[in-house]
């Protein structure tokens, strides 16, 4: 299994993830559509033209939607409980379509579970860089995680 159990994370623990995407236009499309933001400048390239950003910018919930996904293999898969929250969300520069992304996650905190025995919850800070090594998104997201089995 990928993911680590809540005892093999540790503050401080960096994970560069090797996964890179390029957003496409279709995905952009899509994810706006699908999530029911007709917001034009996500949808419509001549409304996006004439934007502040003279062309289609990558909706913010799918850059989060990305910094979470693609951190996934690296971190929680199959040990992951489930996301508690997300906080301190933000989008220091834009992200366009044809663009290509890569995340880094730190571990920020972990600490037992005071209601569940045998889970603790683990508080990550994933960050999305684009292909300039911009810095295009940052959150902090709590994740409830299962301890590892015991061999009883």
């Amino acid at each position: 299994m990928p993911g680590l159990w809540f005892e093999e994370f540790e503050a401080g623990m960096v994970f560069d993830h090797d996964w890179t995407r390029t957003i496409t236009e279709t995905d952009n499309r899509w994810f706006s559509l699908l999530t029911m933001n007709p917001q034009p400048v996500h949808i419509d390239a001549h409304a996006a033209a004439q934007s502040t950003w003279g062309r289609p910018l990558v909706n913010s919930l799918f850059t989060l939607g990305c910094m979470v996904g693609m951190t996934v293999n690296d971190t929680t898969f199959g040990t992951t409980i489930a996301n508690l929250g997300m906080e301190a969300v933000k989008f220091p520069h834009p992200l366009f379509e044809g663009d290509t992304i890569r995340m880094r996650t730190t571990v920020v905190s972990k600490r037992e579970s005071k209601t569940r025995p045998g889970e603790g919850i683990v508080t990550f800070r994933h960050e999305c860089f684009n292909q300039d090594g911009k810095l295009c998104g940052s959150c902090e997201r709590a994740a409830l995680m299962m301890k590892r089995p015991s061999d009883d």
